[in-house]
């Protein structure tokens, strides 16, 4: 027995590192048939992927295996946010010439960053935004705005990030006064009203819209990128990346505000707001807390989108964009934001890859969004609830 006892340690060791390269290998694998679905043109393929897809989720959940690899998933976040980026590399070196596969990827990390920051918003704090084109209209217009001045875009960025959240300071005191679908219909009426504030102002192009300078770095413009060292690349190629990591980046400060104390006091404010203010948190400073930060993290993506594009114009603020970024954020699981970048992909790519359809491709993506919510009502990857019994033991001791 005395034997045995060193070998535990090593074993643990072993069986960790096992682990790991068993979370690493799953998300590496489901990365790559991802970068596939956005390459892939034919239509039999494109349903084939679908059909996995639907497949693997179905085995997560059912299989008692599939369960154990969700579970080890969730037990090492670090590993499956390192495989992640390096799979994202991985594809965008692969896929470095094909403008339109990295211009869905760059379009998909941007609306999965908008939904970080409805997640702050709506999953976390309770508070509804169904505007959230009209933030994200409003970072590009000053995106537009901002180009030419000669302002650094990387501060740029940041300012039209500060502006989406100043213009939220207008709907805070009504958003605070009204409840549910009284505050939803608050946010909605904002957004017709700036979009028809937008057709009409002159200064801002009026219907026609305005022309947004392409992001530059350092000096470096990403629309005039052609290549790398002895590589042809596509201009989309710097988009991708630095869509890619703004959402790295968001999705870093929503995790660590989830797991801090700015968290559990959201949560607190989401579920009971009586019993929270009995504890004493200010209801209206958490919420407004979490509407500036939201607006800003649309804000900053919505800027970074529009000098992608290289215009922007009223329709950018229409109703539609923003049902669509609150069903990337109801279909991935409310909280989760690698469940939004699912249901972004779902919601974004599938409608486009299945063109030559023609009308049956909106039956069948209507369909596919209907299944998913039939069985798996909580969303594709829905948020773990919070454990707060850690806190109890750490509080009783």
């Amino acid at each position: 027995m005395a034997d045995l006892a060193p070998s535990l340690p090593a074993q643990t060791a072993r069986t960790g590192t096992l682990a790991r390269l068993l979370v690493a290998g799953t998300v590496a694998l489901l990365f790559a048939g991802g970068g596939f679905l956005l390459h892939v043109e034919q239509q039999g393929q494109v349903i084939a992927l679908l059909a996995a897809f639907v497949a693997v989720f179905a085995l997560a959940e059912k299989v008692p295996a599939g369960r154990r690899i969700a579970a080890l998933c969730r037990a090492h976040p670090g590993t499956v946010n390192l495989t992640a980026a390096l799979s994202i590399l991985a594809i965008a070196a692969v896929l470095r010439e094909e403008h339109y596969t990295l211009l869905m990827m760059a379009t998909v990390a941007l609306f999965a960053t908008a939904a970080a920051g409805l997640t702050l918003q709506m999953a976390f704090a309770g508070v509804p935004n169904f505007a959230g084109a009209a933030f994200f209209a409003v970072g590009a217009y000053v995106a537009a705005l901002l180009g030419n001045t000669g302002i650094p875009h990387l501060l740029v960025l940041v300012i039209a990030g500060l502006a989406a959240a100043v213009l939220g300071l207008v709907l805070l005191l009504p958003v605070l006064r009204t409840r549910g679908h009284y505050a939803a219909l608050v946010t909605i009426a904002f957004g017709l009203l700036l979009r028809a504030f937008l057709e009409v102002n002159d200064v801002l192009g009026g219907p026609q819209g305005m022309k947004v300078k392409s992001f530059s770095l350092f000096g470096l413009d990403f629309s005039r990128m052609t290549e790398i060292g002895p590589y042809d690349v596509s201009f989309y190629l710097p988009y991708a990346l630095a869509s890619c990591a703004l959402f790295a980046l968001a999705f870093f400060l929503v995790r660590r505000l989830e797991t801090s104390f700015v968290g559990v006091a959201l949560d607190a404010v989401r579920s009971d707001e009586v019993a929270a203010s009995v504890f004493g948190l200010s209801i209206a400073r958490w919420k407004a807390t979490a509407f500036l930060l939201g607006n800003a993290m649309i804000g900053v993506a919505g800027a970074l989108y529009g000098m992608m594009n290289g215009f922007v114009n009223p329709n950018s603020a229409n109703f539609g964009d923003s049902l669509i970024m609150l069903s990337i954020l109801v279909l991935g699981g409310l909280g989760n934001l690698w469940g939004a970048v699912v249901a972004a992909v779902v919601i974004l790519v599938i409608p486009e890859k299945l063109q030559a359809i023609q009308e049956f491709r909106l039956v069948i993506f209507a369909l596919l969004v209907i299944a998913i919510l039939r069985f798996r009502p909580s969303g594709l990857m829905p948020r773990a609830v919070r454990d707060f019994s850690a806190l109890v033991k750490g509080g009783s001791r």
